[in-house]
């Protein structure tokens, strides 16, 4: 690639490179181009379809993703802003209008209603292509105030105005803000000296799509096993979304079963919620972890999505993490009012200080979840459905996790 990529346009210059593809990289670009700022964006070669950095392709059978996500009614209205869910095909997205969470004692539980917190959905079901699509849309409307560069980082030096992003094909680009959205093994976070603590769960997510025969009524399941979980999300007509999260010995064995075989076995586990299934999209396995980094800027740079943070996916909000990150970070950037630099540490550092607790009380609440239901000591399985209950019966306290989960 030649020195030359931006010898004109307005990008020639760019206040920010974003490195990164997938949903929180076009986030990321979207939200800063929204701000005001001339972005070059740095995405790996390749098919712009999948929704996330690790290449999750649409399956066969009739078409819809493995990988879908439950987007919040405050990441809809952020994506609303900057012009992107506009661009969202709504006959493939379904609402989420309640949610049953049942216990692993086959009678405790806890149930959500939009109607609760005076709302709509609690969320709508989208695929990571669908919604990968109205980014990209959103994003080629800025025209030449974003730049994209099909390539990966291959050095990364940090100056005291600018830095230095040099591209595996020869280009180097120079902004005084370099976004890290490359995921969870990001290599822009490590070149930049920020540490990250890691714990593997030893668990693995396996998720597929069925056609079911029994509705789902815009309800979705969770069900409880032990430090297993198994989630049946609602999409379009008669299909529904499976996200099982469990052991990986667990996982290897469901991943290697045939497709009537899994079908029969997530319709056993879930007590005929859904009636029979029929498999629509190869099942596939996505290895889960908690990441925590020691600071989610440093001069020069700032990380979102995975980049920053990993949680647990038993509440589903992940994603909606990364899209808050986007929303504050151009926000702070969009109001730094005389400050020129965008890659001034002090305001980063506001960015940091709105994330902070956002991502601990996410962090805390699902790896939280995760150690009362695995653990094996006695009594707690008792305490931990009776406390299901408890909140169930506590209207005010159930309205504040709503408002939590839909910000």
């Amino acid at each position: 690639m030649s020195t030359q990529f931006f010898a004109a346009g307005a990008a020639s210059r760019p206040d920010a490179v974003v490195v990164g593809a997938g949903l929180i990289g076009a986030a990321a670009v979207l939200g800063l181009a929204e701000a005001g700022l001339r972005v070059a964006w740095v995405a790996p070669p390749g098919p712009a379809v999948p929704g996330a950095a690790d290449g999750v392709h649409p399956g066969p059978g009739d078409g819809w993703d493995s990988r879908i996500y439950a987007v919040s009614p405050g990441s809809i209205d952020w994506l609303s802003s900057v012009g992107a869910w506009q661009g969202v095909d709504a006959a493939r997205t379904c609402d989420v209008t309640a949610m049953q969470v049942s216990g692993d004692d086959g009678r405790s539980g806890i149930g959500f209603d939009a109607r609760d917190a005076r709302r709509p959905r609690l969320a709508v079901i989208c695929e990571s292509s669908n919604l990968s699509q109205a980014l990209e849309r959103a994003v080629a409307r800025h025209g030449e105030a974003v730049t994209r560069v099909s390539d990966t980082l291959a050095d990364l030096r940090i100056g005291e105005r600018v830095a230095s992003v040099g591209l595996a094909g020869g280009t180097t680009l120079r902004a005084p803000l370099v976004v890290a959205a490359d995921g969870g093994g990001s290599t822009v976070r490590e070149r930049a000296g920020i540490t990250v603590e890691r714990r593997d769960y030893r668990h693995t997510a396996v998720v597929a799509n069925f056609r079911c025969t029994r509705p789902h009524h815009g309800v979705a399941r969770q069900w409880f096993f032990g430090d297993a979980v198994l989630a049946l999300l609602p999409l379009p007509g008669d299909r529904r979304s499976m996200v099982w999260s469990c052991a990986d010995d667990h996982a290897a064995w469901l991943l290697g079963l045939g497709p009537q075989a899994l079908a029969a076995e997530v319709a056993r586990v879930a007590g005929g919620d859904a009636g029979s299934l029929d498999l629509l999209s190869p099942a596939r396995g996505f290895p889960l972890r908690l990441q925590r980094v020691s600071q989610l800027v440093a001069p020069r740079i700032a990380l979102v999505g995975d980049a920053a943070h990993a949680v647990h996916p038993l509440a589903g909000q992940g994603m909606n993490l990364g899209f808050g990150d986007c929303r504050a970070l151009s926000a702070v950037l969009s109001a730094r009012g005389p400050q020129p630099d965008p890659g001034d540490l002090a305001l980063l550092r506001r960015y940091q200080r709105a994330r902070a607790e956002p991502i601990a009380a996410m962090r805390l609440a699902t790896d939280g979840l995760f150690r009362l239901f695995a653990s094996g000591l006695p009594g707690v399985g008792r305490l931990r459905n009776l406390g299901l209950g408890w909140v169930d019966r506590a209207p005010l306290l159930k309205r504040e996790l709503i408002a939590v989960a839909m910000a």
